[in-house]
């Protein structure tokens, strides 16, 4: 599951850099907006946050850049994907012409 990160931010500082704001949401932040303290609105994506397989290896290296520690997948996990890949069928999207 996706974390998602919140960011707390005042009326001037949406104000002030709007378009800062929107890339933090597009990548997958929700923004608290705050008039004197008081949250007044949330923004958030539109569409849940995907991660393309490289974001996930990216990520996974930089994990184990951090920790020390590699991923590792599940057994089964890994089995079934190896299964998905072997048995895959080439896609012939039909022709709605």
């Amino acid at each position: 599951m996706i974390e998602v990160m919140t960011v707390r931010v005042t009326e001037a500082e949406l104000a002030r850099d709007v378009y800062a704001i929107l890339q933090r949401v597009q990548t997958g932040a929700e923004v608290i907006i705050e008039r004197d303290a008081q949250p007044v609105a949330v923004l958030r994506a539109a569409s849940p946050v995907r991660r393309t397989i490289s974001d996930c290896i990216a990520l996974a290296k930089a994990h184990e850049q951090e920790t020390g520690e590699a991923p590792t997948l599940d057994a089964d996990f890994a089995a079934d994907v190896e299964e998905i890949v072997r048995n895959r069928k080439p896609w012939n999207p039909p022709s709605w012409d």
